[in-house]
């Protein structure tokens, strides 16, 4: 599978075709007549017998990390602690580069990231929400739209994460990174307004391009627990998966956060 989201980019168990196999050998007893008709009349085996993937495992395992990210966000937004704000920040991108670039479903750091994030998020909906009242609240909404858009168009089929749709997410991901990577050397250098060259009618192009991006990566996100469900990968890998999901949630809600500040102005 070429192009794919970040979080997914060197996990092979997301990307085989047909049951995921693991070169394990076990004896095969004999089986009797009547054993063979009791195990063709059991029911078929779910993923919690078998220790598979399912999708309801990755839905619980979202719903944990949310539960960790908006209590610390709760708490961030009541302190507005620039430290824990800031300290939040880094503390994300280093759990999250680790958990991409190892493709680790370690529990304790995908939480961990979790609760990063919920500070960060916290520290800065309060610092838009003091200058901008409501944002945050329209942030929310516009955020849990596009997410259920974007899980509607995938599950009717009327989106499909198809080759040509992987590439064409990485090229508009690729020039978003450069396009930001300018953007804030304009911002240090002390050009620009609060976000730079984001001003104006271009900048609201910039944030509508950048939403529309997050809801592609959405698609992606979901395509990915899908195959994997599909491949029989190991029940673990479902971390993995609904942090994949967080990851985009965050992008998303940050840009949403941004836009509204760019229609709003001071």
């Amino acid at each position: 599978m070429e192009s794919r989201n970040p979080v997914f980019n060197n996990s092979k168990a997301f990307s085989q075709k047909g049951y995921a196999t693991f070169n394990e050998q076990s004896a095969v007893p004999t089986a009797t007549a009547g054993q063979l008709e009791d195990m063709y009349n059991a029911p078929p085996a779910s993923g919690v017998d078998t220790g598979r993937m399912t999708m309801d495992d990755v839905v619980i395992r979202t719903g944990i990390l949310f539960a960790v990210l908006v209590p610390a966000a709760a708490l961030n937004w009541w302190a507005a602690n620039p430290l824990l704000t800031f300290g939040g920040a880094i503390a994300g991108l280093v759990l999250g580069l680790v958990v991409s670039f190892k493709q680790s479903t370690n529990p304790a750091l995908i939480i961990g990231y979790a609760a990063a994030e919920g500070l960060f998020l916290g520290g800065i909906s309060q610092a838009f929400e003091t200058r901008w009242p409501g944002i945050v609240a329209t942030a929310v909404l516009g955020t849990m739209a596009v997410f259920a858009v974007a899980l509607g168009a995938y599950m009717s089929g009327k989106v499909r994460a198809t080759p040509r749709f992987r590439r064409t997410v990485l090229i508009g991901m690729g020039g978003y990174l450069l396009f930001c990577l300018v953007n804030l050397v304009v911002m240090l250098t002390g050009h620009g307004g609060d976000f730079g060259l984001r001003q104006g009618p271009f900048g609201f192009l910039v944030g509508l391009f950048a939403v529309g991006l997050a809801a592609a990566m959405l698609i992606l996100d979901f395509d990915f627990a899908d195959q994997g469900v599909k491949n029989g990968i190991p029940e673990r890998y479902a971390w993995l998966a609904a942090f994949g999901l967080v990851v985009t949630l965050v992008w998303l809600y940050i840009e949403m956060l941004r836009l509204v500040a760019i229609l709003r102005g001071d």
